[in-house]
């Protein structure tokens, strides 16, 4: 066979990113490193936005074939013609052969199946202290204030025009909490992750700018310096048993929430029991760092060009920071009705924590609180709701998924 060297030269520009790259692959790779950017030079959660960003460069860089599907090639064989018949007839013989998908494709079995996100809370049950919620049992009901967004977010989302199930999805951007929105997106509208997962993540990286102006818009300066009482101890006894009980009675009240609770609890025994430290600290650190990598790079590989830059996803972004924001101003209402009720023994800005962010913002809660009094530790205090808001949000997942699923 002659070679030709215009031909061959020919072939190997066709095959070329470059000669493939579309408008809307440029500006996600340009969103992507905006990402990067905000997670390596101003560190808003780099160990969730530096995968998720360099997931979609990859899934917008044309003809890497990385988030292909496998391919099924039959194997075709002549077979007699009938009677009357002419022409050539094929069939399909037994033996057939599979091209095999790239390598985001079965990574991202694992965030379809909904196998990542409950492993996820397994290390972040490990690495969490449920003492301040267990001190002060009252955080609870600041965690189910915050997750007001999510259902704002949901009856908006219905008024748009989006289904019940993706209303539902987009709801839960409200919780703060990037596990339990991929957990329900995959089960209930899989073709609507991408825009959410990277709402998600995004504002949670953004907690430290979106929070303060509305926690300082709806306190007074006299609020936000009210110093609360410290925690009383908890027993290991106490400790213990929280998992354990938490998860028997909202498997039983929530069956759907059983995978995401159930996890949480049991990397909380890990912690808690202090008989399995081998794998409290697996659980800590290896798995959890494992599994944010393949979550990450397989959700940000989510987010095509083609159909993540859409009215839709707009529209996404949009109510999943008016659950966010609304989230925030619920819990942080609460509280100082809580206060109110007290007689100003509580400080309102510990109500911002009941979002699911852990533990950034009970960090916030207590930056805002520093800020009016130094001599204001509100850390410990803020825990409590902001612990209660992850279990808050699961419990909401678990509305949702029997609702809906």
């Amino acid at each position: 066979m002659d070679f030709n060297l215009g031909d061959a030269l020919g072939n190997f520009w066709a095959n070329m990113g470059f000669a493939n790259l579309q408008w809307q692959q440029i500006v996600m790779i340009v969103i992507a490193c905006i990402l990067l950017y905000l997670a390596i030079v101003k560190k808003f959660e780099p160990l969730l936005l530096v995968p998720i960003a360099f997931g979609m460069i990859l899934a917008n860089l044309p003809n890497t074939g990385i988030t292909d599907a496998p391919i099924e090639i039959l194997n075709l064989v002549d077979a007699p013609l009938s009677e009357g018949e002419t022409g050539v007839n094929y069939v399909v013989s037994h033996a057939q052969n599979y091209e095999a998908g790239g390598l985001l494709y079965y990574l991202y079995q694992g965030t379809k199946l909904g196998i990542y996100p409950p492993l996820i809370f397994l290390g972040v049950g490990a690495m969490t202290d449920f003492g301040p919620l267990i001190a002060n049992p009252k955080s609870l009901i600041l965690g189910a204030a915050a997750q007001i967004g999510i259902f704002v977010a949901f009856v908006g989302a219905l008024l748009i025009g989006f289904s019940p199930s993706e209303a539902s999805s987009i709801g839960i951007i409200g919780g703060a909490d990037g596990p339990t929105a991929i957990f329900v997106t995959s089960k209930l509208a899989d073709h609507l992750l991408g825009p959410i997962a990277v709402a998600a993540y995004s504002y949670m990286a953004l907690v430290p700018v979106i929070q303060p102006p509305f926690m300082k818009l709806l306190t007074t300066k006299k609020e936000r310096m009210i110093v609360m009482k410290q925690l009383r101890p908890v027993s290991k006894t106490e400790k213990v048993i929280f998992p354990i009980v938490v998860t028997i009675f909202i498997s039983l009240l929530l069956p759907a929430a059983a995978p995401l609770v159930g996890m949480l609890m049991l990397g909380n025994l890990f912690r808690e029991s202090l008989v399995t430290e081998r794998l409290s600290k697996t659980a800590q650190n290896e798995l959890i760092n494992i599994v944010t990598i393949f979550l990450g790079v397989t959700v940000g590989a989510t987010a095509v060009g083609v159909t993540f830059l859409t009215g839709e996803t707009l529209f996404i972004i949009a109510l999943g920071l008016v659950a966010f924001i609304f989230g925030t101003c619920g819990g942080v209402l609460l509280a100082k009705l809580m206060n109110k009720i007290s007689g100003g023994k509580i400080n309102p800005l510990i109500g911002s924590a009941g979002v699911s962010a852990v533990p950034m913002a009970a960090r916030v809660s207590q930056k805002v609180g520093q800020e009016a009094n130094p001599k204001n530790f509100l850390l410990m205090h803020a825990m409590g709701p902001n612990v209660a808001g992850v279990i808050g949000s699961a419990v909401a997942a678990g509305v949702l998924l029997s609702l809906f699923g």
